[in-house]
């Protein structure tokens, strides 16, 4: 007979948090919301810790060296999508690696015998309005000018004027010349009052932009993890089955973690990659597992060698493996459980394995239950894919502009190495979808952070830990829910768009 567990699997949305007493300490500005990324000894610190609780899904909608860059300067890192050629993520890898704050590889890239409408549809998709042209149309063909919003007008020009006819062309551009320091840079950009700069190596190729906007960004950005090289952290996905050939590569090319992309990490499969790690690195390579959701799965790979373990199966805003296959659990009652298990694990062994919470998270509040039940930190995919800094198109739809976002488990990712599914999709376990269009990662995720702060100042808590020490959690009725929300009132507009 079926093994029944006694109780339900709940969800996020079936708890509050109950506030505590809050010295006079309390206050946003004081609260770290510093956490570990990798497993450590009682006592020591990680070898790799973040800045905030947030990491990006490996996703292909999610997660490429643009959303990463962006993502380790506001202190948290991405797993870069794992459903591309070996070649492929390694060059991702390094592109965040050799990054330099401040120089923007060009990705608005057009032909000269290309046209404004061209102009205007690539602006639609992208919202740059800085626009490279080049001999090719790609960002590696030869700089020939550049399109800015100050070169045209639509109501005096027809859409079929070539590009060619309207660009502001390289002799008349001001530029640097690669291996100009960004101070040179921002002094070019002050000194000339430009909007843009051009940076281009000696082969008369685009290496990359400096804009003016975001000097200020720069300097205030103070939130970057790095390495001891001072290059931006990022992590990579990998899957079960070519691991023995792309762990190397991704080694090599800089990646500071990796992390299995599997839709469900009990296997044996799994353990085979960490011994393959164990073997061939020692620890010298940090791999996270999963997913999980149960104790015994965490002690499964906790005693494989992971050095994180993923938790939460079915839960995604574009996963229905619940739906397809009946497999998987409320995240939070996963939450709680994997959290034990760890907790049970340190005081056996003293080692600590973070544990992620991969799933399951609507609003920003959830992100705070998580870690109050025991997450380091929490891994996202509909959150991130809203941003300008995901690589996928930016689209409008009914009036409203939204961005594409689909699961790794959708005949559009072909992402089978997740399965163990003898080399095919047979069927899905995701969705293609839209999210609504939420701006740049920067301004949204402040928000987020704040939110998350106050809640825990509100249960007198300054850092994580303690947080998850002092955190008093209640479940709730159907009805305290609706309770919860604006009721008995006529709302405004402006009240939506200010919800997560």
């Amino acid at each position: 007979m079926a093994f029944f567990y006694e109780q339900e699997s709940h969800t996020f949305n079936e708890y509050l948090l109950v506030p505590g007493y809050s010295s006079a300490e309390c206050i946003s500005g004081n609260v770290s919301l510093k956490t570990a990324l990798v497993k450590h000894k009682k006592g020591e610190e990680p070898a790799i810790s973040l800045k905030i609780p947030l990491v990006s899904a490996i996703m292909q909608s999610v997660s490429d060296d643009n959303m990463a860059i962006a993502l380790a300067k506001e202190g948290g890192i991405s797993f870069i999508f794992v459903s591309q050629s070996i070649e492929s993520q390694a060059a991702m890898i390094r592109r965040v690696k050799n990054y330099k704050a401040g120089f923007v590889s060009s990705d608005s890239n057009l032909r000269p015998n290309q046209t404004l409408a061209d102009i205007l549809e690539l602006k639609a998709k992208t919202g740059h309005s800085t626009v490279a042209v080049t001999e090719d149309g790609t960002a590696q063909g030869r700089f020939l000018g550049l399109v800015t919003g100050k070169d045209y007008r639509v109501s005096r020009m027809e859409p079929e004027t070539p590009i060619s006819d309207f660009m502001t062309p390289l002799d008349k551009l001001i530029y640097a010349k690669e291996g100009a320091t960004l101070t040179h840079c921002n002094n070019l950009i002050w000194d000339n009052k430009l909007n843009a700069l051009p940076v281009i190596d000696n082969t008369g190729r685009l290496t990359g932009l400096v804009f003016r906007k975001d000097y200020d960004t720069d300097k205030e950005n103070k939130m970057s993890v790095l390495d001891t090289e001072k290059r931006y952290l990022v992590g990579a996905g990998i899957n079960t089955h070519d691991y023995e050939e792309r762990i190397p590569a991704l080694v090599e090319a800089g990646a500071d973690a990796l992390c299995i992309d599997s839709s469900e990490g009990f296997t044996e499969w799994q353990k085979r990659v960490l011994q393959f790690v164990r073997n061939k690195y020692g620890d010298t390579v940090k791999i996270g597992a999963g997913n999980v959701v149960c104790h015994e799965g965490f002690r499964f790979l906790a005693e494989s060698g992971a050095d994180f373990v993923k938790v939460g199966i079915g839960g995604g805003a574009i996963c229905i493996t619940r739906e397809a296959k009946g497999i998987g659990r409320g995240q939070a009652t996963s939450i709680i459980e994997v959290s034990k298990a760890r907790d049970e694990y340190y005081r056996e062994t003293g080692i600590y394995i973070p544990i992620c919470s991969d799933g399951g998270i609507v609003h920003d509040y959830h992100i705070t239950l998580a870690l109050a039940m025991g997450a380091d930190f929490c891994m996202q995919g509909r959150y991130f894919a809203r941003f300008d800094e995901s690589p996928t198109n930016r689209v409008l739809i009914g009036g409203n502009y939204m961005k594409e976002y689909w699961g790794e488990g959708t005949e559009r990712a072909r992402n089978w190495q997740r399965y163990e599914s003898g080399g095919s999709l047979t069927f899905e376990e995701g969705v293609d979808a839209y999210v609504p269009y939420a701006g740049s990662l920067h301004d949204n995720l402040g928000i987020t952070l704040s939110k998350i702060k106050a809640s825990m100042c509100n249960c007198g808590a300054l850092s994580i830990g303690e947080f998850q020490e002092k955190a008093r959690l209640t479940r709730v009725s159907s009805s305290s829910i609706i309770e919860g929300g604006a009721h008995d009132v006529h709302l405004k507009d402006t009240y939506g768009s200010q919800r997560s």
